[in-house]
């Protein structure tokens, strides 16, 4: 998987489209990320003590990572990336620009 926790992502498809945040969570076993302020669900959570009530808390879900493309670093737009050897290192490269990613 070469999208990363801490990179910056577009939704490209879904309900979600064309919004932008960064990756929170990367689940590589599962093919999925879990992007800030995207697929919130509603989930409704039980009290846990003695005279507290219960609450609906917005949860973030995880989406698939075919979903979501990462930002190009020179334009803003969604980029795929590619992987290329640099002083005997594997460093992620924006395909559209060129330019290296963190």
């Amino acid at each position: 998987m070469k999208i990363k926790k801490g990179d910056k992502v577009i939704v490209i498809t879904g309900k979600d489209k064309g919004t932008t945040g960064t990756v929170v969570r990367a689940m590589p076993s599962e093919d999925r990320v879990v992007v800030e302020g995207v697929h919130v669900a509603k989930r409704h959570q039980k009290a846990r003590q003695r005279g507290q009530t219960g609450q609906i808390v917005d949860k973030t879900m995880p989406i698939h990572v075919s979903n979501v493309a990462l930002v190009d670093p020179k334009s803003g737009k969604p980029t795929r990336v590619g992987i290329e050897r640099k002083d005997g290192k594997r460093v992620r490269v924006a395909k559209k620009s060129g330019t290296i990613i963190k």
